[in-house]
């Protein structure tokens, strides 16, 4: 049996659907640079899927591993607080599943450089 792999982009979410836009696009060039791995977008409000919604749909689909990327720019209340609970839920209904999470994408040193160079070009 070979296992299923799953990578998560798990980001807030907001009243306005065109907010998700570039959480699409980055799901879908995440997809593209990993083809044999299911790439899906989770929200923590506002919109859908949630994060158990989306985990229990991917178990349902086979998954047996799920790596999550809080799509935040710091480990703030949502990803301190909120977070934690809900990968409570996720292992208590899916004690089989192998689930990982990392921190914060702007907590990553690359991504804070790929941001200042960002800016730098403002200039």
């Amino acid at each position: 049996m070979t296992n299923k792999s799953a990578l998560i982009l798990f980001a807030h979410g907001a009243r306005d659907p065109r907010w998700a836009a570039p959480f699409q696009r980055l799901q879908a060039m995440t997809q593209a640079s990993l083809p044999e791995v299911t790439v899906a977008l989770a929200f923590l409000e506002f919109m859908t899927p949630s994060l158990p919604e989306l985990a229990a749909q991917l178990v349902a689909d086979g998954c047996d591993s799920i790596s999550l990327a809080p799509v935040f720019l710091g480990q703030g209340g949502h990803v301190l607080r909120d977070l934690p609970v809900l990968a409570e839920e996720i292992r208590t209904r899916h004690p089989g599943l192998q689930f990982k999470i990392a921190n914060a994408v702007g907590e990553d040193e690359t991504v804070l450089q790929a941001i200042r160079d960002y800016c730098l070009k403002l200039l």
